[in-house]
């Protein structure tokens, strides 16, 4: 099971050119961190809302069928993680279950710094969505992750729902 979490958790990528970002800040500790300027909270927001974008892009291609492009797209940790053959029929099967969405809504972004273990050591930034489905009584956490990589540009690193 964890594979699977981690498979879709680590696969799925954006584009080079349309979604190149600028390297994330280090995400805050949790001893006392010093405040954000107004230009760095800026471009947080600004981050934010790109990366936002870039998730509901990768979720729209996921709804029209087009999983083997979101996988060739993917980031190298993602196509480590499983072939694109097994990505295609995973995420399939997950969404086969829950059928077609009817609405999705930004829940947050946020952003996290693996050391290793069970994720790969990196930074990555989380798109969550509140998302209604067709056979779903209640709505269903979808859970969009990019890395940053090695060339500074975030890909998308997993799709999962829960």
């Amino acid at each position: 099971m964890f594979k699977k979490t981690l498979l879709a958790a680590v696969l799925v990528t954006v584009s080079i050119g349309a979604f190149a970002q600028s390297p994330a800040p280090a995400p805050a500790s949790t001893q006392s961190a010093p405040a954000l300027t107004p230009e760095q909270k800026a471009q947080l927001e600004k981050q934010d809302a790109e990366m936002a974008q870039a998730s509901l892009r990768i979720a729209q291609m996921i709804d029209q069928g087009q999983t083997g492009n979101v996988w060739d797209q993917s980031s190298s940790i993602a196509k480590q993680t499983a072939n694109r053959a097994d990505f295609i029929q995973q995420i399939s099967a997950d969404r086969a279950k829950l059928g077609a969405p009817s609405t999705r809504k930004l829940v947050a972004v946020t952003r996290t710094q693996s050391t290793g273990g069970k994720v790969p050591a990196g930074l990555y930034i989380n798109a969550s969505y509140a998302t209604q489905f067709a056979h779903a009584k209640q709505p269903v956490r979808e859970l969009i992750s990019f890395h940053l990589d090695s060339d500074h540009v975030w890909r998308l690193a997993g799709y999962t729902v829960r």
